[in-house]
């Protein structure tokens, strides 16, 4: 996330809703065996009272039929938060258009309309949040509640990309959605035509079932006859709701009347026993297989369908009938034990889930609370807030209630952490630019110094600016070479006047020749076993080297440190001793910035390009030279290895730079 935390979704089943489902169940289980109860006394009386069985069944299954929708509306919705489990506030506002042209072209596109609005309302909510971090406005034309069933699409204002880059693909959306929107509503209309259909096909089975009272012929011919109408009509759909009652009505009303006049023939009334025992074994087995599924969700999905279809079949021979139902009811009583204990299982989960996250929230409020000074500070408690973050993703979810209050806190302590680096980073800006104001200052002044031809006071003047050059901190990278280039041309300018017009007691190109002999003596120099001794001859070279006047300009860099290596090379103890400006205080000058990993590899960096050109000067005068191959040699060789790390340096600073606009 680092900075761009991702917001969580939260798909756990709501437990209450199940239960008070379950409920509702089991009431509708007493009533269908009161049902069965009184089918056994009607048994035993007569099949007048068993008509009378079949006629409340009858009104039973209208009851269902008419409250049909409701439950399945409840269903779709428990589906919907149980199967479309996707974290769509994770999602960039490409893959949110991708999943919803994906939706849009599925089989099932109709049936999972609520996936359509979740995924819009993620789009816009992610496309607001997108606009106004780019300052673009937080208004979003999101379409909020139910939309015309013919909406209006909407072209987009012509606006370039640099207008508004996201005009675009706000635009490819919401064509996708109200061609979506166009088809959901087509399709409402067809269902409305089919309930129509329906209603036609359903006063036409009236028509049929009046016809059968009225021909009054053979009961044992008019039964078959009447169980045949009574499946066209269950077999139909769902009809208009305005004109769903009096249609009910009618049909009792001729169905009470085909009982006033049959007689059951025994026969029948036993056969129906039977095939009915027979869907009820199957029903039984089914529900066991369930009882032994892991996937405990599913099987309490599946077993709520078997007990519709359960319902929907008359009584089995008295014999029969509680061996049967306790078998299906012990197989009902082990899927429903499993799939409550499951979603107790759930609850202590997310109770714990949601210590879990309590307690990485106060470890980032904590964070985000201390004071940091330095930049080494900031990118170490950086990586420790990503190491929390990455510890976050892999917490389940805690409660429906709390999961969005938790992640809003977490999310509002690591905002305050990130809030704080950008305004660390952006002072330190601010310093740096300060540092190329002064190093600017002093090319001017070195620019007014390179025509004068007061050989003495000028030198000492631009040795001054150099060493004052050196204590400026760091400036912006890209601006560093352009600096120094253009204030190594002014010193170079006049050193190299001035060294033109040495006079004998300046001779800067003897004081040259004399140094690299003095740098051969020290390579060829045998050093003794003595260590008194060994530091005596130390001393002394360091004398005469110092004792040498000045050399020209261009080589005193690459002569000092063929100095500084031969002496290193011979003692060992050379590089040990303080250096005259070590413990110096800088009372006056300007703060540095903060010293971090990257300000020291740009610090470094510079260093080196200033290096390589002065390696590259000296060759340029070493080439008039025939006794200065070894010295060419050693410059090329300095000049590879300095390109060699210039290049590793800029791959690390890079490296760095590229974590930090992750962070941001």
């Amino acid at each position: 996330m680092s900075e761009e935390f991702k917001p969580e979704v939260q798909n756990t089943p709501d437990v209450a809703q199940e239960e008070q489902k379950t409920v509702k169940e089991t009431l509708t289980e007493a009533v269908d065996t009161l049902v069965d109860a009184a089918s056994d006394v009607a048994a035993a009386v007569s099949d007048k009272v068993a008509e009378v069985v079949d006629q409340v069944s009858d009104k039973i299954g209208q009851l269902k039929e008419e409250h049909s929708d409701d439950i399945e509306q409840v269903k779709e919705t428990i589906a919907d938060v149980k199967e479309a489990v996707v974290n769509y506030a994770e999602k960039t506002l490409a893959e949110l258009s991708g999943l919803f042209e994906s939706l849009s072209e599925s089989v099932d596109r109709m049936k999972r309309s609520k996936e359509a609005e979740a995924i819009k309302s993620a789009f816009y909510k992610r496309l607001s949040k997108e606009k106004a971090d780019a300052g673009l406005g937080e208004a979003v034309d999101e379409p909020v509640g139910e939309q015309p069933e013919e909406p209006v699409v909407e072209e987009p204002a012509a606006e370039t990309a640099s207008d508004n880059p996201f005009a675009a693909i706000e635009a490819g959306f919401k064509n996708l959605y109200n061609k979506y929107k166009k088809e959901r509503a087509e399709y409402n209309r067809q269902l409305d035509a089919e309930r129509e259909d329906n209603l036609v096909k359903k006063q036409a089975v009236i028509e049929d079932l009046k016809a059968l009272i009225e021909e009054q012929g053979e009961m044992k011919d008019a039964f078959p006859k009447f169980r045949e109408i009574q499946n066209r009509w269950r077999e139909i759909g769902p009809v208009p709701a305005t004109a769903f009652r009096d249609l009910n009505d009618t049909y009792q009303l001729y169905v009470e009347k085909f009982y006033d006049l049959v007689q059951i023939n025994r026969d029948l009334r036993d056969l129906d026993f039977k095939k009915n025992l027979e869907a009820k074994e199957q029903f039984c087995e089914q529900a066991e297989e369930l009882a032994a599924d892991d996937n405990v969700v599913n099987s309490f999905k599946e077993l709520q369908k078997l007990h519709e279809q359960w319902k929907e079949y008359g009584p089995v021979a008295k014999e029969y009938r509680d061996q049967i139902w306790e078998r299906f009811k012990a197989a009902t009583a082990v899927i429903n034990r499993k799939y409550q204990a499951y979603f107790e299982g759930l609850k202590s989960q997310q109770a714990e889930n949601l210590e879990a996250k309590t307690r990485l929230c106060e470890q980032v409020e904590e964070i985000a609370a201390r004071e940091i000074a330095t930049s080494n500070e900031w990118n170490v408690l950086s990586k420790e807030i990503e190491q929390v973050q990455t510890q976050w993703r892999k917490i389940g979810f805690a409660s429906k209630k709390e999961n969005q209050k938790i992640y809003d806190r977490f999310r509002a302590a690591c905002d305050k952490f990130f809030e704080r680096k950008r305004e660390y980073y952006s002072q330190f800006k601010d310093s740096m630019n300060e540092n190329m104001e002064k190093k600017l200052a002093l090319i001017e002044q070195a620019e007014a110094l390179k025509t004068s031809t007061d050989w003495k006071k000028t030198t000492d003047q631009l040795i001054n600016l150099q060493k004052q050059w050196k204590e400026i901190g760091a400036v912006p990278r890209k601006k560093s070479e352009q600096l120094w280039k253009r204030f190594r041309a002014a010193c170079d300018e006049f050193f190299n006047e001035r060294d033109k017009q040495a006079r004998p007691e300046n001779d800067f190109y003897g004081n040259l020749k004399a140094k690299k002999a003095l740098i051969a003596e020290i390579e060829a120099f045998t050093l003794p076993e003595d260590e008194e001794a060994a530091a005596a001859a130390m001393r002394e070279f360091n004398e005469k080297w110092g004792a040498i006047g000045f050399v020209p300009f261009k080589e005193k860099d690459a002569v000092n440190a063929a100095f500084r290596k031969a002496m290193s090379d011979k003692f060992p103890s050379f590089n040990t001793r303080p250096s005259r400006n070590a413990g110096a205080g800088r009372t006056g000058s300007a703060p540095r910035g903060p010293r971090s990993e990257k300000d020291v590899l740009v610090q470094k960096y510079n260093q080196l390009q200033q290096d390589i050109a002065t390696y590259e000067n000296n060759i340029g005068f070493f080439a008039n030279s025939k006794t200065a191959e070894s010295m060419i040699k050693l410059m090329h060789e300095r000049i590879d290895a300095a390109k060699a790390e210039l290049k590793e340096l800029e791959g690390k600073i890079r490296e760095i730079e590229a974590k930090e606009t992750e962070n941001e």
